[in-house]
């Protein structure tokens, strides 16, 4: 039982509107067990290249937006799909922004994977975000293979997994990680 209400901020690797990235967090968004809550991000496609002459009072304010949502959250949804063998560059860059705040160590992250495949991707950002500190659940690992397939049998894959209870069900593990911890 979830004691309290859980916020939990939604990072997409793709940038693209209609990636299945999105619209995996999209139905996980939907799909929230009560008393939590998804906030999807739409900032990372505005943040400037990464440069640690910027950091600290030069920060850009779009940085310090992500941050500071990211701070609020109780924990992290990350849902990226595989470019080229590995992490989309826009995401990265947004990662790489964040590697010396203080919001992100130890806060919990779930994957939220929309591909059959993809372990690359999968396994590069496993590396980059515990050595960002992020402390990932593995329990609440989602894997949904709607990439590659027709927009209706998308919407079909998404429908049939909210209304099984896969989408709530490993939501509702990452709750109760999140719960425990607090």
């Amino acid at each position: 039982m979830i004691q309290r209400p859980i916020s939990l901020y939604a990072l997409c690797g793709s940038q693209r509107r209609a990636s299945t990235s999105r619209r995996l967090l999209d139905a996980l968004r939907l799909a929230c067990p009560a008393g939590v809550t998804i906030e999807i991000c739409d900032l990372i496609g505005e943040i400037p290249i990464f440069n640690p002459d910027n950091e600290g009072e030069k920060t850009p304010s779009i940085v310090l937006e992500l941050a500071g949502k990211i701070g609020r959250a109780d924990g992290l949804i990350v849902s990226c799909p595989e470019y080229a063998h590995g992490i989309p560059g826009g995401f990265k860059n947004a990662l790489d922004w964040l590697v010396s705040r203080d919001e992100v160590p130890f806060k919990p992250l779930m994957f939220a994977h929309a591909s059959h495949r993809g372990d690359l991707v999968l396994a590069q950002l496993t590396d980059v975000l515990q050595t960002m500190s992020l402390r990932i659940v593995e329990d609440a690992f989602l894997r949904l293979p709607i990439a590659g397939k027709s927009d209706e049998a998308q919407a079909a894959m998404l429908l049939e997994a909210r209304e099984s209870g896969l989408l709530s069900m490993s939501l509702g593990r990452f709750s109760r990680v999140i719960a425990a911890g607090m």
